[in-house]
């Protein structure tokens, strides 16, 4: 690969030097090269020119018309590499899957992450490396890691992987060119840029990305050059190391992240909460393994539960913490203990309906504990707390101060005062989740069986608009927004907490096409927040006048004429499907915001709605699904089919195991004598 040599401080002189070395070293690839798991051959040439590139011909045909553009040389020199040589091994990702980058879409725009960062280069020392990594963290950054700086963080304990945003790349700096390709595909796959149409993706880049490059010293004339070249993408290169010259920002190490994140018009408002941890969405897809924990809570070993109520003003005292039972320090490390958390909440803006929305936020602010980790919510909750925390002073006490201090700064508009009672004696966590069971019922009797003719409005969500500018979710009871993460009830509650946000109201209007669910009211307001480009929608039909796509849905459900059927594809199977294409190809068709008739991005739970595609004919079009996910959907799927006295369908759905193919599914269709081959033509 290439190698680092001593550092040089003329960043112009070696810049000539490293691109005069990489135009002779893609000149010398001799295999094929590409990457698996993707749609986008090798993203960055394929974003610049439309050119997939697979071999020296084709990678030299690129290189010529980007005028020896540097980022395309080392990302084919790097392709080739690893084509002959595999990946690095772990704890380095090399080149991210698109599954990987789709999955991180919703986190991209709900304000967890803020922009992105790429750090490469050999620091002067691990606890500088450290330091800067932490604070990239704690100001909701997503840092990608190329060269000495990983092992740098290494040496100071901090952990690396995607699930502390830290995401190390390669053992060395060149390896930072993922990150480009990185923006490249999410310019494909949620910026609806064509692929070759390198002014939009440029503007595009600038724009949306708010991504910046720090740079300690180290950096070999190829790697220097290649990081320069990011420039064009307007990413503002600050340098950390004796680099001279070209136009990169000299930064002294506690200013530079403050500094480009200004440069780039990222703001943040931290404030420090006053336990013995980190806090930061940054640990939120950490995982603490067993061998990790000190001790465990729930999750079928104990009773434990979570609670959310309003209550009024004078019933509690902001910012109070009570712990009944014992505290950490009376438990034994590796065992498990029950739990209770109850949380009450006040304001003059708070409403007893938000109780449920504000109660899963438990599961994001305990997750954002550096040593604490939460799966589940209600009654069947799971929570971990590792030894590496309590060892610094982490007690139960500490879970109540972050969960009282995360919702007084999330919702500072809404809650007045906020209280955290958590119960370890197991006695009373039995009593009290006896009462918190009453109030789950009472919820769901409240919102079950709620109908879109049950309400006249709904809701838009266009977070995603942040890197899909023209695309419009529509939220309806029945169908929930296509990244799985917004119900109808979060939309309402979201636009009352803030009239002004992503989620608005959106009056129906009268029926143009009642059994496609289109309505005047609906277009109206989706051409408008879609700036012009959709005329029509229709909410529950993938062939006429379907939602648009931004990018990160959960599922993929598209028409198959040869069998007059629909087929899903969830994000996570990664085979080829009978339509002949992956996930990712598919996804790569259809996202950025278009409508693609035929096609459509939905949710996992849009499968269980009585809505379901109704336009089509509803659940009894499902030919195929993967049986990862007909396993996840089974039990609640198998029941709706029963209660509509369609109970044989389940089993007539294929899966990868009958059918890889469409001449393999037109056999087991026939043979199941499934519904949709009688069913009216598709087209």
């Amino acid at each position: 690969m290439i190698g680092v040599n001593k550092p040089v401080t003329d960043v112009k002189s070696a810049k000539s030097n490293g691109e005069n070395h990489l135009k002779m070293m893609i000149k010398a690839i001799n295999h094929t090269i590409s990457y698996d798991e993707t749609a986008y051959h090798l993203p960055i040439s394929f974003a610049l020119t439309g050119i997939a590139v697979h071999d020296q011909k084709t990678a030299l045909d690129v290189f010529n018309r980007t005028n020896s553009n540097p980022m395309v040389a080392l990302e084919c020199i790097t392709a080739e590499k690893t084509a002959a040589d595999g990946r690095e091994p772990p704890p380095y990702t090399g080149f991210i899957d698109d599954t990987v980058i789709r999955k991180l879409g919703y986190s991209l725009v709900d304000g967890s992450i803020l922009g992105l960062a790429l750090v490469v280069g050999t620091p002067q020392s691990a606890d500088r490396a450290a330091a800067l990594c932490r604070e990239l963290q704690e100001k909701y950054m997503l840092t990608f890691l190329a060269g000495d700086i990983i092992a740098s963080l290494s040496r100071a304990g901090v952990k690396v992987g995607l699930e502390y945003r830290l995401i190390p790349l390669g053992s060395k700096p060149a390896y930072g060119i993922h990150f480009v390709d990185i923006i490249a595909r999410v310019a494909m796959m949620f910026g609806g840029v064509t692929p070759g149409d390198i002014h939009r993706l440029l503007t595009y880049a600038a724009e949306r990305a708010r991504a910046i490059v720090i740079v300690f010293p180290g950096l070999s004339d190829q790697e220097i050059a290649f990081v320069d070249g990011m420039r064009v993408l307007g990413f503002p290169i600050l340098s950390l190391g004796d680099y001279e010259g070209g136009d990169w920002i000299s930064a002294l190490p506690d200013e530079v992240v403050r500094r480009g994140m200004e440069i780039k018009g990222i703001r943040v408002n931290v404030t420090a909460i006053p336990i013995p941890m980190g806090c930061s969405p940054a640990f939120e897809g950490k995982s603490i393994r067993k061998e990790e924990m000190y001790v465990e809570f729930g999750g079928g070993r104990t009773p434990a539960f979570e609670l959310l109520q309003m209550v009024n003003a004078e019933e509690i005292k902001d910012g109070q913490i009570t712990v009944i039972g014992p505290e950490i320090e009376a438990m034994k490390e590796g065992s498990a203990y029950p739990l209770g958390i109850i949380i009450k909440v006040a304001g003059k803006m708070m409403k007893k309906e938000y109780e449920p929305v504000l109660e899963r936020r438990i599961h994001n602010f305990v997750n954002y504990g550096e040593g604490s980790w939460h799966v589940a919510q209600r009654d069947i909750v799971w929570i971990r707390i590792s030894k590496e925390v309590v060892a610094k002073g982490v007690k139960i006490e500490h879970i109540g101060k972050l969960l009282a201090s995360k919702f007084r700064m999330d919702f500072p508009q809404l809650l007045d005062a906020v209280s955290v009672t958590l119960i370890t004696d197991e006695a009373k966590v039995l009593s009290a989740k006896k009462d918190a069971e009453k109030v789950y019922e009472e919820r769901d009797s409240r919102i079950r069986g709620m109908r879109d003719s049950d309400v006249n409005t709904y809701y838009s969500c266009t977070l995603c608009q942040t890197f899909a500018p023209n695309h419009v979710c529509v939220i309806t009871p029945e169908h929930p927004a296509l990244c799985g993460a917004i119900s109808w009830l979060d939309g309402k509650i979201a636009y009352e907490i803030a009239p002004s946000g992503a989620n608005q109201p959106i009056e129906k209007g009268a029926f143009i096409n009642a059994q496609n669910g289109e309505y005047e009211g609906v277009n109206k307001f989706v051409k408008k927040a879609s700036h012009g480009e959709i005329d029509r929608c229709s909410l529950y039909s993938l062939m006429e006048y379907p939602m648009t796509c931004c990018g990160c849905f959960e599922c993929i459900a598209l028409m198959l004429p040869e069998v007059n059927g629909i087929m899903i594809v969830n994000r996570e199977f990664k085979g080829i499907t009978p339509s002949g294409m992956t996930f990712s190809t598919l996804a790569g068709t259809i996202g950025g915001g278009s409508q693609t008739p035929g096609f459509i991005g939905i949710s996992k739970n849009y499968i269980l709605s009585d809505r379901f595609l109704q336009g089509e004919g509803g659940i009894e079009r499902l030919v195929w699904m993967p049986s990862q996910l007909k396993e996840e959907l089974k039990t609640r799927l198998a029941k709706k089919l029963s209660d509509q006295n369609k109970s044989d369908l389940f089993e007539k759905i294929a899966d990868e195991t009958k059918a890889t193919t469409i001449e393999d599914l037109i056999s087991y269709l026939d043979s199941v004598k499934h519904p949709a081959l009688t069913m009216k033509p598709l087209v």
